[in-house]
């Protein structure tokens, strides 16, 4: 079982930080390695030439481990959007078919799809959680509609970022691959927290971003792309995309042949040495303490938030069965008092409102007297 690794962030003990789903801390170690990294963009003539190439495959196979992955299946991006857009550009969605998606689920994997369905003549589903109901019952439900067109593609998070719901992709898999249909998962809130693995599932797509759960930078994010779809069209046109274009070279455009895996997909202008260094020191930080015992480790955090605010009034949660161990988001049935997060915010308490719940997300670094405080905290602001 891990314990509580607050001294290896620069995180003061009276702050109460419970919101990492929205924007993690820096770990010491990679502001080390970004202030070092900033030193060698300060002085690029002493930059070993091979230096972008080696951070560049470092962090890719970081991203890949995470998901029990080859690095050759795994694409460098900017954000989940981006390898959503990906996805976009190489999958075919038939004329009359639909595209399933989860109501109220981050824009990511929806508004890819609501942008092409006029002009490609398919229809985007969205899928509405019954009260009581878990996501996977309602995604089965979707599914299997009597009288529905034929399903394309199921483009959903795995654990909703607005109400903790998680996706059972052990149940919800089959019942997508037996009607013929492809799968992109958005695993923002999964991946780094949990065993994530696309070997068992075989989804099509699969992204996910460093800036949360795994403790990494803004604007590095990876999207694993399965092998039947490694012969599409890149978002971009690089050059490094392609097997013979080089600038160094006598010959220029020597061969414009793609790549012939997943790193054709890779974002151009992706030779951030810097963020990349920090976000590959970060991912294998969280592969070291393990995804599985992270998970298991702020699970038992949010199981003791659920029991110190059981008998607050006018709270509700999503059952234990139906909701991600690691994120905890309350519910108020009779609307959530407007001024709750700033209350929470002042007494150094930081959680996100997200879509009239409040979102408790716990990392290594909280304890139990973070658990007491916000539960302290909360009493008294809604009191």
């Amino acid at each position: 079982m891990l314990t509580c690794q607050r001294d290896q962030f620069d995180m003061p003990r009276e702050i109460c930080f419970f919101n990492v789903a929205a924007f993690s801390p820096l770990p010491k170690r990679v502001q080390d390695v970004a202030h070092a990294a900033v030193k060698r963009k300060a002085q690029p003539w002493l930059l070993d030439a091979d230096i972008i190439p080696i951070v560049n495959e470092r962090a890719r196979k970081a991203a890949a481990q995470l998901i029990q992955a080859e690095p050759a299946d795994v694409a460098l991006v900017s954000s989940v959007g981006y390898g959503v857009a990906t996805a976009g550009k190489v999958l075919d969605i038939p004329r009359g078919s639909r595209v399933l998606v989860l109501a109220n689920d981050h824009t990511a994997p929806v508004l890819e799809w609501m942008s092409r369905a006029k002009a490609g003549g398919f229809t985007v589903e969205t899928v509405e959680r019954p009260a009581g109901a878990s996501w996977t019952e309602a995604i089965l439900d979707a599914i299997d509609r009597p009288g529905a067109a034929p399903l394309a593609l199921v483009s959903i998070s795995n654990v909703h970022w607005s109400d903790g719901g998680i996706v059972d992709l052990d149940t919800v898999v089959p019942a997508i691959k037996r009607l013929g249909a492809a799968l992109l998962i958005d695993a923002t809130h999964a991946i780094g927290m949990m065993d994530f693995d696309v070997g068992r599932w075989d989804p099509d797509f699969v992204c996910f971003p460093t800036y949360k759960w795994l403790l990494g930078p803004y604007g590095r994010a990876f999207v694993y792309v399965a092998k039947r779809h490694q012969g599409g069209v890149p978002l971009e046109q690089t050059s490094l995309g392609r097997k013979g274009v080089d600038a160094a070279a006598p010959v220029y455009f020597a061969d414009t042949s793609y790549l012939d895996d997943a790193r054709r997909f890779d974002m151009g202008e992706r030779d951030h040495f810097i963020s990349m260094d920090m976000a590959a020191t970060a991912m294998e930080m969280v592969y070291e303490w393990g995804p599985a015992n992270l998970g298991a480790y702020a699970a038992d955090l949010t199981a003791k938030l659920a029991r110190h605010l059981a008998d607050l009034p006018g709270i509700a949660l999503l059952p234990a069965e139906n909701r991600t161990p690691h994120l905890l988001c309350l519910g108020f049935p009779k609307g959530m008092p407007a001024d709750l997060p700033d209350r929470l915010s002042q007494a150094d308490v930081f959680v996100a409102p997200r879509l009239g719940r409040l979102r408790v997300s716990p990392h290594i670094y909280n304890d139990e007297t973070d658990v007491i405080r916000f539960a302290d905290v909360m009493r008294r602001s809604l009191d």
